[in-house]
């Protein structure tokens, strides 16, 4: 800020320094009065001749409770209501990636109905999500350790929204923490 003419007088210097940018622009787009959503409208007609189709990208969080919540999660999901894997000895220092730990996880009928429950709300607002502008999504399951029922149910579900035609990366936070 322009300490002697104040903000006012900040702006009027920066656009005379930008005067030469703005000249040589093609599109100028006076935003003072746009909300974001607007904004965003106005750039995607502007810039975007063709919407790629799945371009809704989604991240498919496993993590521990113990370790804390991921704080950009827009979905979270707990599935530590489900049989623990952990308590099994043969299963403990495996993880949800290991087939064993999959068959133990999804043996039981909550676990299946469970499954079926999340996907069929995931399926109905993923397009929600993309109707609405949104690029990225990250959904988020939780387990005791992050290492078992989480990473089993993050594979189970990456898998679902994948054959629904959206672009997804699994994440396995806290599979290698003790």
């Amino acid at each position: 800020v322009n300490a002697e003419g104040g903000l006012l007088e900040s702006i009027k210097e920066e656009r005379a320094l930008l005067r030469s940018v703005r000249d040589a622009a093609d599109v100028v787009l006076d935003t003072s009065g746009l909300k974001l959503r607007d904004l965003y409208e106005k750039l995607k007609s502007t810039y975007i001749t063709s919407e790629p189709s799945g371009s809704l990208r989604v991240s498919v969080v496993a993590f521990g409770y113990k370790y804390g919540a991921p704080v950009d999660a827009d979905l979270v999901f707990d599935v530590r209501c489900l049989p623990n894997p952990f308590y099994i000895e043969e299963l403990k220092n495996m993880t949800g990636n290991d087939e064993p730990v999959q068959k133990y996880v999804m043996q039981f009928p909550q676990s299946i109905e469970f499954l079926k429950k999340i996907t069929d709300m995931i399926e109905f607002l993923l397009p929600l999500y993309a109707a609405d502008g949104r690029t990225n999504l990250t959904i988020a399951v939780g387990c005791t350790g992050g290492k078992h029922r989480s990473v089993t149910f993050a594979n189970k579900l990456g898998d679902k929204i994948s054959e629904f035609g959206y672009s997804v990366h699994r994440i396995y936070r806290d599979a290698d923490k003790e």
